[in-house]
């Protein structure tokens, strides 16, 4: 493949690659996959996440790996207080690119209760000021919740950006977002033709706004999908499909899309090239 990719969101320290994550690695490199960023989201997998990106990056050919750590909604049962410290520490000691995945989550009943709920917007307020204090952008997660999330960026007069990631809002809300200087992850739900909120989001704001992602090993693309297996692993060597899918969707060439999507999520991290 002539153009580089950039992977901006993936779990790929989680236990599901164990066994093959530096075959993994080299596979998506091959296939054009140059960067890949490690996402955080329980305390207690801080030290493989950092453990996972020192492997990737001694390892002669394979993405280069970067950091977001962070404490995702969905786990808010989990998270304490001091849980914040040791992010701090992370960031503080880590060459961070990012801090995530972070935001809210009302998806399932229990966070919509009004105590699991603040607790939510208490340690996403708190992260956006770590981002804030160590001047990184953030990796979002938002499910059920728009409205709130854009919220609380304003009310902290977040300015550092970052990507909105697997977006689920309509075409108003990736606007609002795109305003307030956040790009617009794309993952393999693109390559399903009934994902028709996504595909109308994609085509009104146009890929100048948009950034590739496969959140391996959750999200596989329909194509990579088999049928005979409950739950097929997602893996970065799959990032092609979400390109091809999303120039489909778009009626652009996969060449000139993906130029633009590289230099979209350097922009998205603050990287220089």
């Amino acid at each position: 493949m002539s153009y580089p990719l950039f992977d901006t969101h993936t779990h790929f320290d989680v236990p599901d690659f164990d066994h093959d994550r530096e075959p993994l690695a080299h596979a998506a490199k091959v296939v054009g996959v140059e960067r890949l960023i490690l996402i955080g989201f329980v305390q207690s997998r801080f030290k493989n996440l950092v453990q996972t990106q020192h492997f990737l990056n001694q390892l002669p050919d394979a993405p280069k790996s970067y950091l977001a750590p962070g404490l995702h909604p969905v786990y808010i049962e989990q998270h304490q207080a001091f849980h914040l410290a040791d992010l701090e520490r992370l960031l503080k000691t880590e060459a961070c690119v990012a801090v995530g995945e972070i935001g809210l989550d009302t998806f399932l009943k229990q966070h919509k209760q009004a105590d699991a709920f603040q607790k939510q917007q208490d340690f996403f307020s708190a992260q956006l000021e770590l981002a804030q204090q160590f001047d990184k952008p953030v990796l979002l997660h938002i499910r059920k919740s728009h409205a709130e999330t854009l919220a609380i960026l304003k009310q902290h007069q977040f300015k550092l950006g970052g990507i909105a990631h697997a977006f689920s809002g309509g075409i108003e809300e990736a606007k609002a977002f795109i305003k307030l200087g956040f790009k617009i992850g794309v993952t393999g739900q693109i390559t399903n033709p009934n994902a028709k909120k996504l595909h109308a989001v994609v085509q009104a704001i146009g890929a100048e706004h948009l950034v590739l992602e496969t959140d391996c090993p959750d999200m596989t693309p329909l194509c990579c999908q088999s049928s005979t297996e409950q739950r097929t692993r997602n893996t970065p060597v799959n990032l092609p499909y979400v390109l091809i899918g999303l120039a489909q969707s778009l009626h652009l060439a996969p060449d000139i899309l993906a130029l633009q999507l590289w230099q979209n999520s350097l922009h998205a991290l603050h990287l220089d090239a």
